[in-house]
């Protein structure tokens, strides 16, 4: 009977005491006696939040697999009982085995927003584990990062031991085998990092130190170290059918952001959106094979009870077999009540034909993703989505018997003007025109539009990496002036409007494009009580520039500014495959309106032929 760290008094006061006591269906129970490596698995936010993320499960399933490994889980305490945890002074632990997380071998965290970066600090602090890394004994567990955001590790390269970039299939499993053998041999924490440092795909930070020039920009970044790598070239799993699913997902007791199976169905996207950092980090495009996905479905439905599955990918209309994959799972699991979750799906007669059959039309609202408001502003950003594309779209919608459409858009994109911004408003009134276009005895009541704007981030690795970032006080200007035309629009009462915060999104574009200066300032603001920033209620944008002053650092140095082609970026150290000289021509591209064509119409030579698959060799 395992024992819990906390006490039934302690549960009883924090809210959903579930997060915290494991023992979920397809947990993973070990003797940790009998395993020679203790792996704990770390999404450094809410439960809710990390339960949903299909990438830990796949690493979770995958290291569990293996008899000398125990891979368990933790998630970050949510302030009610992170206050507890230090009143009480108590570890911070793992959900499986309840064991502080200090007494484990590794301790690997998953970036997957910038905004978690002090909740990093938080899963230390609460572990009592040294927030540098240099600063760390034998002792220590080896901190470990992966996941998007690693692909800039810069802002906090100090906190961690080991980023790794890349797919967890490709090398966890050399990585733990060399651990093994170090232990084995008596080596010492910094032999290990050594030794690891030589395989392909991980990037030591302490092995590394930047030198700056008088402007602050980065002059060199050199290497300390022998065994440091010139390049860290990103890893990919390249055989999607021959590879680790998790066929036991866990299923938590309380409800999670995504209650559902997730079945990826491929990685990558052929589509080159010049705003979408996902787009570029996961070429080339790599499908999974339909046999393997229609055996899994079968196998993660009957082993979790779940009534609802998604098919994950970034254009899922662009997976050859959705239809046949599609139309299976209908047939398949009609007679359980499983409904099918399509997101991704460009809306064609296909995707409405699906969608009536696996979806409530009343309670449904279908998604298009215009992102920018005119013609001209899409063909920048390579979108290529046309307004007669869109019209069609929401019409066929609406004849079908939808009423309910989602809007999606960016504000503060590269070469903007007010009237692409003005755009957005005239779009979505044409949607709701083109509904009570419509007989009345024919519409299934009234149309409602919802347009929500997000505020544009130059991510690493993309075209716009180069181009300067609005303001806080420039996306609100826009952000009113959106609003105003809105309200001119003769069916302004079908059309709702949402947007986000932009203070939030200032920051994030800091953390997003900054470099290793930015460690300091992160620190400060965790210390002075930052945590938690993803969620509005919690975030503090007075003690972020409080502590920005504090570092003696000016946070618009690294959003609003245009780049130079020549200058080097915090990120240049790493190979992600898509060549730097390919990004600056798109970025050319864009400014000149020019649109590339998608992969499977005419390759634009990206350089992700280099992994040795995907379209570049479909024939």
């Amino acid at each position: 009977m395992r024992k819990l760290a906390l006490s039934d008094e302690i549960l009883l006061t924090v809210e959903k005491p579930a997060r915290y006591i494991g023992n979920e269906i397809n947990m993973v129970v070990k003797n940790p006696q009998e395993v020679d490596v203790r792996f704990c698995m770390c999404f450094p936010d809410v439960y809710e939040i990390g339960m949903s993320h299909l990438g830990i499960q796949i690493l979770y399933d995958m290291l569990n697999q293996r008899e000398d490994t125990y891979c368990e889980r933790v998630y970050s305490p949510w302030p009610d009982l992170d206050k507890v945890m230090r009143e009480q002074k108590i570890p911070l632990f793992a959900l499986e085995s309840q064991d502080p997380i200090k007494d484990f071998d590794f301790l690997g965290i998953t970036l997957q927003y910038e905004m978690c970066y002090t909740n990093i600090l938080q899963i230390l602090d609460l572990s009592h584990i040294p927030f540098l890394a240099v600063e760390r004994t034998e002792e220590d567990p080896i901190v470990i990062g992966g996941g998007p955001c690693a692909y800039n590790p810069e802002p906090i390269a100090d906190f961690f031991d080991i980023f790794y970039i890349g797919e967890g299939e490709t090398c966890y499993f050399e990585l733990l085998d060399l651990y093994k053998e170090v232990k084995k041999q008596g080596g010492s924490r910094r032999e290990f990092l050594e030794k690891a440092a030589q395989i392909e795909g991980l990037y030591i930070p302490q092995f590394y130190e930047p030198e700056y020039k008088e402007d602050g920009t980065l002059g060199a970044f050199h290497k300390n170290n022998p065994y440091a790598k010139d390049k860290i070239l990103k890893q990919v799993q390249m055989d999607m059918a021959d590879t680790f699913y998790p066929e036991k997902p866990l299923v938590p007791y309380i409800k999670a952001t995504q209650d559902r199976v997730v079945l990826e169905i491929q990685r990558g996207c052929i589509r080159g959106c010049r705003f979408c950092q996902a787009g570029m980090l996961y070429r080339p495009i790599r499908p999974r094979d339909i046999n393997f996905l229609k055996e899994t479905a079968r196998k993660m439905l009957k082993n979790t009870g779940h009534e609802e599955i998604s098919l994950s990918s970034l254009s899922s209309s662009d997976y050859k077999d959705l239809q046949e994959l599609v139309y299976f799972l209908i047939d398949e699991f009609r007679e359980n009540g499983v409904n099918i979750s399509l997101p991704s799906l460009r809306i064609d007669a296909f995707a409405l034909d699906v969608m009536s059959k696996v979806q409530d039309v009343r309670k449904s609202s279908l998604t298009f993703a215009p992102e920018a408001g005119s013609q001209r502003l899409r063909d920048v950003i390579n979108k290529g989505l046309t307004e007669e594309v869109i019209l069609k779209g929401a019409m066929d919608a609406f004849q079908s018997g939808w009423n309910r459409v989602k809007l999606y858009f960016m504000l503060g994109l590269p070469t903007e003007t007010w009237e692409d911004i003005e755009g957005i408003a005239i779009l979505s009134d044409k949607i709701a025109r083109e509904y009570y276009t419509i007989p009345k005895d024919q519409r299934n009541g009234k149309v409602s539009i919802v347009s929500s704007t997000s505020f544009f981030v130059p991510k690493p690795f993309t075209p716009f990496q180069w181009t300067r970032m609005s303001t806080s006080e420039e996306f609100l200007e826009k952000q009113r002036f959106l609003n105003g035309k809105m309200k001119e629009q003769l069916n302004q009462k079908s059309i709702k409007y949402n947007w986000h915060e932009a203070e939030l999104t200032m920051l994030e574009g800091v953390l997003a494009r900054g470099d290793r200066k930015l460690s300091k300032v992160i620190l400060e603001a965790y210390q002075q009580g930052c945590m938690f920033d993803s969620w509005s209620e919690f975030f503090h944008y007075d003690i972020w520039m409080d502590a920005f002053q504090k570092s003696a650092i000016d946070p618009l140095f690294y959003t609003a500014r245009e780049r130079e082609e020549d200058e080097i970026f915090p990120w240049d150290f790493i190979d992600i495959g898509v060549s730097k000289k390919f990004l600056w021509l798109e970025y050319q591209r864009a400014k000149e309106e020019k649109v590339t064509p998608n992969c499977r119409q005419k390759c634009a030579g990206c350089g992700a032929k280099v992994f040795g698959g995907g379209v570049c060799f479909e024939g």
